[in-house]
Protein backbone atom coordinates (compact mmCIF):
# COMPACT_ATOMS: atom_id res chain seq x y z
CA UNK A 1 0.00 0.00 0.00
CA UNK A 2 1.18 3.47 -0.52
CA UNK A 3 1.53 5.71 2.72
CA UNK A 4 -0.62 8.31 1.01
CA UNK A 5 -3.45 6.15 0.76
CA UNK A 6 -2.33 4.51 4.41
CA UNK A 7 -2.72 8.65 5.25
CA UNK A 8 -5.67 9.24 3.84
CA UNK A 9 -8.12 6.31 5.72
CA UNK A 10 -6.77 7.27 9.17
CA UNK A 11 -7.67 11.27 8.67
CA UNK A 12 -10.85 9.99 6.91
CA UNK A 13 -11.49 7.08 9.71
CA UNK A 14 -10.74 10.14 12.57
CA UNK A 15 -13.41 12.30 11.01
CA UNK A 16 -15.84 9.41 10.61
CA UNK A 17 -15.50 8.81 13.91
CA UNK A 18 -15.76 12.71 15.02
CA UNK A 19 -19.27 12.61 13.30
CA UNK A 20 -20.35 9.87 15.36
CA UNK A 21 -18.80 11.22 18.60
CA UNK A 22 -16.46 8.05 19.26
CA UNK A 23 -13.23 8.76 20.81
CA UNK A 24 -10.27 7.65 20.47
CA UNK A 25 -7.35 7.06 23.16
CA UNK A 26 -5.22 10.02 23.07
CA UNK A 27 -2.57 8.12 21.56
CA UNK A 28 -4.47 7.51 18.67
CA UNK A 29 -4.03 11.26 17.38
CA UNK A 30 -0.13 11.93 18.04
CA UNK A 31 2.06 12.45 15.06
CA UNK A 32 5.67 10.17 14.43
CA UNK A 33 7.50 13.94 15.86
CA UNK A 34 5.16 13.50 18.74
CA UNK A 35 5.99 9.58 18.77
CA UNK A 36 9.85 10.13 18.74
CA UNK A 37 9.35 12.21 22.05
CA UNK A 38 7.72 9.39 24.24
CA UNK A 39 9.33 7.72 26.68
CA UNK A 40 9.22 3.79 28.40
CA UNK A 41 6.40 4.86 30.01
CA UNK A 42 4.57 3.88 27.12
CA UNK A 43 6.12 0.17 26.01
CA UNK A 44 2.83 -1.01 27.16
CA UNK A 45 1.78 0.60 23.73
CA UNK A 46 4.61 -0.31 21.68
CA UNK A 47 5.43 -3.73 22.92
CA UNK A 48 1.72 -5.02 22.59
CA UNK A 49 1.44 -3.44 19.16
CA UNK A 50 -1.58 -0.83 20.13
CA UNK A 51 -2.80 1.65 17.87
CA UNK A 52 -3.45 2.06 14.25
CA UNK A 53 -3.33 -1.30 11.53
CA UNK A 54 -3.98 -0.83 7.68
CA UNK A 55 -3.59 -3.68 6.16
CA UNK A 56 -4.49 -5.20 2.06
CA UNK A 57 -3.38 -8.72 3.74
CA UNK A 58 -0.44 -8.11 0.83
CA UNK A 59 -3.16 -8.09 -2.10
CA UNK A 60 -2.69 -4.46 -3.06
CA UNK A 61 -6.53 -3.95 -3.46
CA UNK A 62 -7.20 -2.35 -0.58
CA UNK A 63 -11.14 -1.79 -1.20
CA UNK A 64 -11.61 -5.31 -2.07
CA UNK A 65 -9.73 -6.85 0.55
CA UNK A 66 -8.49 -5.14 3.77
CA UNK A 67 -8.97 -3.39 6.94
CA UNK A 68 -8.62 -0.75 9.10
CA UNK A 69 -7.92 -1.97 12.92
CA UNK A 70 -7.33 0.09 16.14
CA UNK A 71 -5.91 -1.45 18.98
CA UNK A 72 -7.37 -0.18 22.05
CA UNK A 73 -5.81 -2.15 24.91
CA UNK A 74 -4.13 -5.56 24.68
CA UNK A 75 -1.88 -7.93 26.83
CA UNK A 76 0.88 -9.99 26.05
CA UNK A 77 1.64 -13.89 27.11
CA UNK A 78 5.17 -13.33 26.60
CA UNK A 79 5.54 -10.57 29.02
CA UNK A 80 4.46 -11.03 32.32
CA UNK A 81 4.56 -7.22 33.31
CA UNK A 82 1.40 -6.68 30.90
CA UNK A 83 -0.87 -9.32 32.46
CA UNK A 84 -4.12 -8.04 31.04
CA UNK A 85 -5.64 -11.23 29.49
CA UNK A 86 -7.68 -9.88 27.34
CA UNK A 87 -8.03 -7.30 24.01
CA UNK A 88 -9.92 -4.64 22.79
CA UNK A 89 -9.94 -3.61 19.27
CA UNK A 90 -11.97 -1.67 16.92
CA UNK A 91 -12.45 -2.83 13.20
CA UNK A 92 -13.88 -0.19 9.70
CA UNK A 93 -15.43 -3.06 7.77
CA UNK A 94 -15.60 -1.24 4.22
CA UNK A 95 -18.78 -2.08 1.95
CA UNK A 96 -18.01 -5.41 -0.17
CA UNK A 97 -14.59 -4.90 1.37
CA UNK A 98 -13.16 -8.43 2.44
CA UNK A 99 -11.21 -9.80 5.30
CA UNK A 100 -10.09 -12.89 4.19
CA UNK A 101 -10.91 -16.34 5.66
CA UNK A 102 -9.30 -17.21 8.96
CA UNK A 103 -9.26 -18.40 12.47
CA UNK A 104 -7.15 -18.18 15.57
CA UNK A 105 -5.16 -20.64 17.50
CA UNK A 106 -6.02 -19.55 20.79
CA UNK A 107 -7.93 -16.63 20.27
CA UNK A 108 -11.81 -16.31 21.52
CA UNK A 109 -13.35 -12.95 20.81
CA UNK A 110 -16.69 -11.42 19.92
CA UNK A 111 -17.15 -9.34 17.15
CA UNK A 112 -19.85 -6.54 17.85
CA UNK A 113 -21.45 -4.23 15.24
CA UNK A 114 -21.62 -1.28 16.84
CA UNK A 115 -22.93 0.94 13.85
CA UNK A 116 -23.63 1.55 10.20
CA UNK A 117 -24.71 -1.22 7.33
CA UNK A 118 -25.01 -5.36 8.34
CA UNK A 119 -21.95 -7.17 8.73
CA UNK A 120 -21.66 -10.60 7.24
CA UNK A 121 -20.08 -13.38 8.23
CA UNK A 122 -19.56 -16.94 6.61
CA UNK A 123 -18.37 -19.77 9.26
CA UNK A 124 -16.64 -22.93 9.02
CA UNK A 125 -15.06 -25.16 11.61
CA UNK A 126 -11.18 -26.37 10.73
CA UNK A 127 -9.78 -29.82 11.27
CA UNK A 128 -6.58 -30.87 13.47
CA UNK A 129 -5.02 -29.90 10.61
CA UNK A 130 -6.10 -26.21 9.97
CA UNK A 131 -8.33 -26.85 6.76
CA UNK A 132 -11.61 -26.66 6.26
CA UNK A 133 -14.02 -28.81 7.76
CA UNK A 134 -17.73 -29.49 5.95
CA UNK A 135 -19.57 -30.28 9.35
CA UNK A 136 -21.69 -28.06 11.00
CA UNK A 137 -20.76 -24.48 12.96
CA UNK A 138 -22.12 -23.78 16.39
CA UNK A 139 -21.95 -20.27 17.26
CA UNK A 140 -23.40 -17.87 20.17
CA UNK A 141 -25.09 -15.04 18.82
CA UNK A 142 -26.18 -12.46 21.08
CA UNK A 143 -25.69 -15.53 24.16
CA UNK A 144 -28.32 -17.49 21.52
CA UNK A 145 -26.98 -20.83 20.59
CA UNK A 146 -27.19 -21.45 17.08
CA UNK A 147 -25.78 -24.02 14.61
CA UNK A 148 -25.69 -23.52 10.71
CA UNK A 149 -23.80 -26.20 7.77
CA UNK A 150 -20.28 -25.01 6.90
CA UNK A 151 -20.03 -21.74 4.73
CA UNK A 152 -23.27 -20.95 6.87
CA UNK A 153 -23.79 -16.61 6.68
CA UNK A 154 -24.55 -14.86 9.67
CA UNK A 155 -26.04 -10.93 9.20
CA UNK A 156 -25.20 -8.86 12.15
CA UNK A 157 -27.02 -5.59 12.65
CA UNK A 158 -25.95 -2.70 14.74
CA UNK A 159 -25.59 -3.75 18.52
CA UNK A 160 -26.12 -7.41 17.87
CA UNK A 161 -22.46 -9.82 18.07
CA UNK A 162 -21.16 -12.72 18.04
CA UNK A 163 -19.23 -15.90 19.66
CA UNK A 164 -16.31 -16.96 17.91
CA UNK A 165 -14.15 -20.00 19.29
CA UNK A 166 -10.42 -20.95 18.33
CA UNK A 167 -10.33 -23.27 15.08
CA UNK A 168 -13.99 -21.31 13.52
CA UNK A 169 -13.01 -20.18 10.59
CA UNK A 170 -14.46 -17.08 9.75
CA UNK A 171 -14.36 -13.98 6.95
CA UNK A 172 -16.64 -11.11 7.11
CA UNK A 173 -17.50 -7.94 4.85
CA UNK A 174 -19.89 -4.58 5.09
CA UNK A 175 -22.98 -4.92 3.53
CA UNK A 176 -24.79 -1.20 2.85
CA UNK A 177 -22.82 0.59 4.40
CA UNK A 178 -19.64 0.97 6.40
CA UNK A 179 -19.62 -0.37 9.87
CA UNK A 180 -18.18 0.43 12.78
CA UNK A 181 -17.34 -2.90 14.47
CA UNK A 182 -15.55 -3.87 17.89
CA UNK A 183 -13.56 -7.23 18.91
CA UNK A 184 -13.41 -8.12 22.70
CA UNK A 185 -11.13 -10.99 22.65
CA UNK A 186 -8.56 -12.83 24.78
CA UNK A 187 -5.00 -11.62 24.34
CA UNK A 188 -4.51 -11.10 20.50
CA UNK A 189 -1.03 -12.48 19.11
CA UNK A 190 -0.61 -11.13 15.56
CA UNK A 191 2.54 -12.70 14.76
CA UNK A 192 1.72 -16.28 16.26
CA UNK A 193 -2.30 -16.77 16.64
CA UNK A 194 -3.84 -16.08 12.52
CA UNK A 195 -4.40 -19.03 10.29
CA UNK A 196 -5.63 -17.99 7.00
CA UNK A 197 -7.06 -20.45 4.48
CA UNK A 198 -4.99 -18.90 1.77
CA UNK A 199 -1.37 -17.40 2.32
CA UNK A 200 -1.69 -13.80 2.98
CA UNK A 201 0.40 -11.04 4.14
CA UNK A 202 -1.22 -10.01 7.87
CA UNK A 203 0.85 -6.33 8.11
CA UNK A 204 0.84 -4.84 4.19
CA UNK A 205 4.08 -3.47 2.54
CA UNK A 206 4.41 0.09 2.49
CA UNK A 207 5.36 2.35 -0.37
CA UNK A 208 6.81 5.85 1.27
CA UNK A 209 5.33 8.47 -1.44
CA UNK A 210 5.14 10.83 1.33
CA UNK A 211 5.94 11.18 4.88
CA UNK A 212 3.42 9.49 7.83
CA UNK A 213 0.88 11.31 9.04
CA UNK A 214 0.63 8.61 12.07
CA UNK A 215 2.24 5.55 12.24
CA UNK A 216 0.87 2.09 12.47
CA UNK A 217 0.64 -0.12 15.41
CA UNK A 218 4.47 -1.97 13.95
CA UNK A 219 6.09 1.05 13.41
CA UNK A 220 7.11 2.72 16.79
CA UNK A 221 10.61 4.05 17.31
CA UNK A 222 12.66 3.25 19.66
CA UNK A 223 13.09 5.05 22.78
CA UNK A 224 15.87 7.87 22.61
Amino acid sequence: MKRSTINLLIKETIAWLEERKVALPPFAYWTPAEWAEKGHEYDEIRENMLGWDVTDYGRGDFEKVGLLLFTIRNGNLKKPQYAKPYAEKMLISQVDQLSPNHFHWNKMEDIINRGGGTLLLQLWNSTSEGELDHTDVTVRIDGKVCTMPAGGKVYLKPGESITLTPGQYHLFTAKEEKVLAWEVSMVNDDTMDNRFHESQERFTTIEEDEPAAYLLCNEYPEVR
